[in-house]
């Protein structure tokens, strides 16, 4: 089972989104940040999740993560601290668009937030 959308949205636009620090922290739980110093398989990242309305978090939780994968255009995974927790980010492209998937269910509020970065409105969930 998998999370899915389509974006109407190149490619290269939507790999910018799901692979740069400032883009990630407008759709993937907004306001949280990300911290990726080299975008390379076996490189560590940290992903802060802040407090928001979708949490019960009272402080900022900070993560760390292993980036499994980098291939342009195509797939960006990473391990959440636990090796067992694969997060993998696929793109395909369309005819009319790019089809973006996660490789597990739960990720339909980051994905609308994405297609609406991408596709210029109001991001839905904050």
């Amino acid at each position: 089972m998998t999370s899915s959308i389509l974006i109407n949205a190149g490619i290269d636009d939507v790999w910018q989104a799901i692979t740069e620090e400032q883009s990630l922290s407008k759709w993937y739980a907004p306001g949280s940040t990300w911290d990726i110093p080299k975008l390379a398989a076996g490189e560590k990242m940290t992903f802060t999740l802040m407090p928001n309305a979708h949490n019960q978090l009272s402080e900022q939780l900070p993560m760390e993560l292993t980036i499994q994968q980098v291939k342009k255009n195509e797939t960006f995974s990473f391990y959440l601290e636990v090796p067992e927790t694969l997060i993998a980010i696929s793109l395909a492209e369309q005819r009319n668009g790019t089809t973006v998937s996660f490789n597990s269910p739960g990720y339909d509020a980051s994905l609308a937030n994405l297609k609406a970065l991408l596709e210029g409105h109001a991001i839905p969930y904050l």
